[in-house]
């Protein structure tokens, strides 16, 4: 981080830092800054101080004013990817973009060797573990535990009618053309920055092989104790 102001330095050098001085009078809720303490006490009282000047929406925060004005109204995407022609609105997705040419994976199970680019993909991961199946079928009320395999069981058991098309480099199926294209961008097309396995020295091209590969370290121990037979995960 970089800045010409020593305010501005100020400030992000409390991003840092644990200490939460300012505290909300409503709940006992602390923050680092001053400004993070005035956005959630809005929330609170309900003011939208920020306004957009091309409809009828208000926001608690200026972020949250910028997102909506870049998605609803500039269709701006400052951020762009320094890899390949991706651009986007938020850093956030900027940063989980990233993470699909480095293969970084810092959201990790604790319980398998799953990990994932995205906080939100590990969450639904748990699940398998929990035994929680919060997703049912419309239709014959068959529940699961992820909203995908709810889709996958409706064009499997319920689609007679609904057009299928057939990825040709694995076994998938989908039900409209478009969610194919994403589907072979995503998976099947070539990258120019290799992912290379955590667990090996293999690298792959194409992040379906990687995945594909990732599976036969499933449940390996590679971590050894010296001292004695202990084998683990992580």
């Amino acid at each position: 981080f970089t800045t010409l102001s020593i305010s501005n330095l100020k400030r992000h050098l409390k991003t840092h830092s644990d200490e939460k001085r300012h505290v909300c009078h409503l709940c006992l809720k602390a923050f680092r800054t001053a400004a993070l303490l005035h956005n959630h006490v809005n929330v609170h009282t309900g003011t939208r101080p920020y306004k957009c000047s091309d409809c009828d929406m208000a926001f608690v925060t200026a972020s949250e004013l910028s997102r909506h004005r870049r998605y609803k109204h500039t269709f701006e995407k400052p951020f762009k990817c320094s890899l390949c022609k991706y651009s986007c609105v938020e850093a956030s997705k900027m940063k989980r973009h990233t993470r699909s040419h480095t293969g970084e994976r810092p959201y990790a199970c604790g319980l398998c060797s799953y990990a994932s680019k995205d906080a939100y993909k590990l969450k639904r991961h748990m699940v398998t573990h929990s035994g929680e199946k919060p997703y049912a079928c419309c239709v014959c009320q068959a529940r699961f535990t992820q909203s995908g395999t709810v889709k996958i069981h409706m064009l499997q058991q319920h689609g007679e009618n609904v057009p299928k098309y057939q990825c040709p480099h694995c076994s998938v199926s989908i039900a409209r053309k478009s969610d194919l294209r994403i589907h072979l961008r995503n998976l099947h097309s070539y990258m120019a920055v290799a992912i290379k396995c955590s667990y090996c020295e293999a690298v792959f091209h194409e992040r379906y092989a990687f995945i594909q590969h990732k599976k036969t370290h499933r449940n390996e121990k590679r971590f050894k104790c010296d001292q004695c037979g202990y084998a683990c995960m992580q």
